[in-house]
């Protein structure tokens, strides 16, 4: 299949994730929130619970950025399909800095075996560079309107840029 010549200005993709551990009381499963943005606009939004169960946060946020690197992998592939030329690196952002850290530098090493898989599809992806992973405060990830209950307050002062331009 042909794909089209990619027309038009470059467009960003941005990725905030988030994870909120054992979330859920009965199955102690935990809630994957991503928001990906076009160009500053909110274009996909999830809040779905984990399919594994994990024994802490770093394996919940792990699982989280695994997620959202497929969501990025996906989204790249539409992009071009459609013909909209994406920018070369998607910026992904977490809260959770040891995710952040231990997926980044290159000389870190992973001691949870069972999160082999997720940790090195995160990794590929920045090792091959078209996904920039950083870290954010908790108060200003977006994603967290899809992993934990929010007072109104926070709620629109995360929102609000989005909503009401």
């Amino acid at each position: 299949m042909k794909m089209p010549d990619p027309m038009g200005n470059e467009a960003q993709l941005t990725v905030y994730v988030d994870a909120d551990h054992a979330r859920d009381q009965v199955t102690r499963r935990s809630v994957t929130g991503i928001i990906l943005l076009v160009n500053n606009t909110p274009l996909i939004w999830i809040s779905k619970r984990q399919k594994t169960v994990e024994s802490s946060t770093y394996g919940s946020e792990l699982v989280a950025a695994r997620i959202a690197i497929d969501l990025i992998i996906e989204m790249h592939y539409k992009f071009r399909m459609l013909g909209i030329h994406l920018e070369k690196q998607t910026v992904m952002v977490g809260d959770n800095m040891s995710v952040v850290l231990n997926t980044t530098i290159p000389s870190s090493s992973l001691k949870k075996k069972h999160l082999a898989c997720s940790y090195h599809r995160v990794r590929e992806a920045i090792a091959g560079k078209f996904v920039v992973f950083g870290h954010i405060d908790s108060v200003m990830n977006l994603a967290d309107i899809g992993t934990k209950p929010l007072s109104t307050l926070i709620f629109h002062k995360l929102i609000g840029p989005y909503l009401f331009r």
